[in-house]
C-alpha cells in the first residue's frame, strides 16, 4: 500500500494485517491523525530512550513495569520523547489495558490503541514499512522528475511568466511571482478567481508574508489552507518571492516543487544581469493580453494592472504609442513615476514605423497631459527621443476606456506618415473624425461602409501591387493642397494627377466634390484602423 505522504495512525489500523487483531481506540480523537514516521517493537521499560519520535509502538506491555505510578511515568516518558501512537496487544501480559494508561494517554492526547486479538508484529512491521519505502522512492522519484523539468526550463532562457505556469500546473494551483515591492510580475490564476486575489493584492500578500514569519519564528509547518512563499534568490540577492495557493498534496512535495521554480527563476535573474526581465516579460504580455481581449471580466483585469503597479481606479488614463524611437519597461516607468504615475510597455502594433512601443499611462488625479507633458514623457522614455512619433489616446477614467484610449493611440500611429524631426506629437482630440471611428470601429455598417467606397480600388492594388489606397491618402489629408500631396505620395506632378484621374474612374466619383471627400476619408480611416 502507498500512502500520500506518511501514513497517520488511523492508515495502519485500516490495514488488513492490524484489522485482524480486532483494534479497539482507547485514546485518539486529532491524535489519530498523527504522522507514522516508522513502526517499533518492544516491551522494554526503557524503550523511550531508543525512540526519535514519530514511531507507532507495538508492544504486549511484559516489560512495563507494575507500579502505577512508574507506569503512568512510563506513558509520559513515551509522549515526551514524541511517538506517534501505542499499540497493546492483550492476552499476553494484559487481560485489559491499566487504567492509568488509558488516562494519561487520553490526558495528554497520545493514540492508544488495544488488539483484542494476537497479530503478528513483524507483519505489521512489513506492512508499513513497505508502504512508507514505497512512498519515499515515489517522492524520490517525482522530485527528480520535477527538478530535471525545472532545470531545463533555467538551461533554456524560458520567460518568467512561462515558469510560473509550468509551476501553476505542476501544483494545480495557482501560483503567482512578485517582486520586493509585492507586486505581481507574472501569476497564473483562474479567471475566477482574478478579481478576489488580486483587489488589494499588496496588503493581502504584506499578511501573508508576516504569518509564514511568525510560524517560520514558532517552528510549525504550513498550515494546508495557508499560501506557501518561497524567496527567489541567489548570490545574497533577493529579487522577489512565489506564492502557491493552497492545492492538493504532491508527491514531491508542494514546498520543493515551489523551491525548484524559484531556483530556475534565480538562474534566469543572474543570466539577464541588470536588465529587469521580469518586468519588461511579464507587464508586457500584460498590456498585450488586453489589447488582444485575452480576459475574463474588467473587475478581474483591473485588479491584475493594481497588483503589478498599476492602479485604475480614481486615475486619469491614456493609451499611446510611441514610434520610430525604442522604449523600454525601465524608461517607460521611471518617466511615469517623475509624473507621480505607473506606466506598463506593450509590443509595438502592426502598421508603425519600428522600432514602436504601446504603453497605458496612469496618471493621479491631479496629473494633466498636456502636450508640454507628453512631449516631456516622450523624451524621457523613448530613446532616440528626437525620431519618435508619440500618438496619445483620450484621457479615460476606467479600464473599458483605457481600452479604447489604447486603439485610438494605436489609429493614430497608423495614420499618415511623418518625415520631420521629433518628438511629434499627435493627439486624437486634435483629430474628431477618427475618434469617432475608433470608438464605432466595430459596427457593422461603418465597415460596410468602408469596403463598399474603397474595395474598385483595394482590387487595383492587390492585382497590380499598385499604390492608390496610398495616393488616396495624401490626397485627403492635403485636400487644398495637390502640391503638397504630391511630395507626401513621394510623386511628380503629373504622374499623381494620372494616379487621380484613375482613382475617380475606378470609384466614378469626383474627387474635388466636399461630401465625397469625407466619405471616402471615413472609408480610408476605417480601413487603417483595422492595421492594413
Amino acid at each position: 500500500m502507498v500512502w500520500s505522504g506518511l501514513p497517520t495512525v488511523r492508515d495502519v489500523l485500516r490495514l488488513g494485517v492490524v484489522a485482524e487483531g480486532l483494534p479497539e481506540v482507547l485514546a485518539g480523537g486529532g491524535a489519530l491523525d498523527t504522522r507514522v514516521r516508522w513502526v517499533h517493537a518492544s516491551d522494554s521499560a526503557g524503550v523511550a530512550r531508543l525512540l526519535d519520535g514519530g514511531e507507532l509502538l507495538l508492544s504486549t506491555g511484559s516489560g512495563w513495569p507494575d507500579d502505577p505510578a512508574a507506569l503512568r511515568a512510563f506513558v509520559e516518558g513515551l509522549v515526551e520523547v514524541g511517538i506517534a501512537g501505542l499499540v497493546l496487544e492483550l492476552g499476553t501480559h494484559y487481560r485489559w489495558v491499566p487504567s492509568v494508561v488509558v488516562e494519561t494517554a487520553r490526558a495528554r492526547r497520545l493514540a492508544l490503541v488495544a488488539l483484542h486479538r494476537e497479530v503478528k508484529f513483524v507483519a505489521v512491521t512489513e506492512a508499513v514499512h513497505r508502504g512508507i519505502i514505497a512512498e519515499q522512492t515515489a517522492a524520490l522519484r517525482a522530485r527528480d522528475e520535477v527538478r530535471e523539468r525545472f532545470t531545463a526550463l533555467a538551461l533554456r532562457g524560458s520567460p518568467p511568466d512561462y515558469v510560473v505556469q509550468q509551476l501553476s500546473y505542476t501544483l494545480g494551483a495557482p501560483v503567482v511571482l512578485e517582486n520586493l515591492a509585492h507586486e505581481v510580475v507574472a501569476a497564473e490564476v483562474p479567471p475566477a478567481l482574478e478579481a478576489e486575489l488580486f483587489t488589494d493584492w499588496e496588503l493581502r500578500s504584506r499578511t501573508a508574508h508576516r504569518r509564514a514569519q511568525e510560524r517560520l519564528r514558532d517552528g510549525g509547518a504550513p498550515a494546508t489552507d495557508e499560501w506557501l512563499i518561497v524567496p527567489v534568490e541567489a548570490r545574497r540577492t533577493r529579487w522577489g518571492h512565489l506564492i502557491a495557493l493552497p492545492g492538493p498534496p504532491h508527491p514531491a512535495d508542494r514546498l520543493a516543487v515551489l523551491q525548484q521554480g524559484a531556483i530556475a527563476l534565480a538562474l534566469g535573474r543572474l543570466a539577464d544581469g541588470p536588465v529587469d526581465e521580469w518586468g519588461r516579460v511579464g507587464r508586457r504580455r500584460l498590456l498585450d493580453g488586453l489589447l488582444t481581449g485575452r480576459f475574463s471580466g474588467g473587475a478581474g483585469a483591473a485588479a491584475r494592472l493594481a497588483a503589478a503597479g498599476v492602479a485604475i481606479e480614481n486615475r486619469r488614463l491614456h493609451g499611446i504609442v510611441i514610434a520610430r524611437a525604442a522604449v523600454t519597461a525601465e524608461s517607460a516607468d521611471a518617466a511615469a513615476r517623475a509624473l507621480g504615475g505607473r506606466a506598463i510597455v506593450g509590443t509595438g502594433p502592426s502598421g508603425v514605423p519600428a522600432p514602436a512601443s504601446t504603453l497605458l499611462l496612469s496618471l493621479p488625479p491631479a496629473g494633466r497631459l498636456d502636450d508640454a507633458v507628453a512631449i516631456a514623457f516622450a523624451r524621457a522614455a523613448a530613446d532616440p527621443a528626437e525620431r519618435a512619433i508619440v500618438s496619445v489616446g483620450a484621457e479615460a477614467g476606467d479600464l473599458d476606456a483605457a481600452l479604447i484610449s489604447l486603439q485610438q493611440a494605436i489609429d493614430l500611429a497608423r495614420g499618415r506618415r511623418s518625415e520631420g524631426s521629433g518628438p511629434q506629437l499627435r493627439r486624437v482630440d486634435a483629430r474628431p473624425l477618427m475618434r469617432l471611428v475608433t470608438t464605432l470601429r466595430d459596427d457593422h455598417r461603418l465597415l460596410e461602409h468602408g469596403e463598399r467606397m474603397l474595395a474598385p480600388l483595394v482590387d487595383h492594388d492587390l492585382a497590380r501591387g499598385g499604390d492608390l489606397l496610398d495616393v488616396l491618402g495624401a490626397a485627403l489629408s492635403h485636400p487644398s493642397n495637390r502640391t503638397a500631396a504630391a511630395s507626401a505620395s513621394h510623386l511628380s506632378r503629373s504622374v499623381f494627377y494620372q494616379r487621380l484621374a484613375l482613382i475617380e474612374e475606378l470609384l466614378g466619383a469626383d474627387l474635388d466634390d466636399g461630401e465625397t471627400q469625407t466619405a471616402l476619408h471615413l472609408a480610408l480611416l476605417v480601413r487603417r484602423t483595422s492595421g492594413r
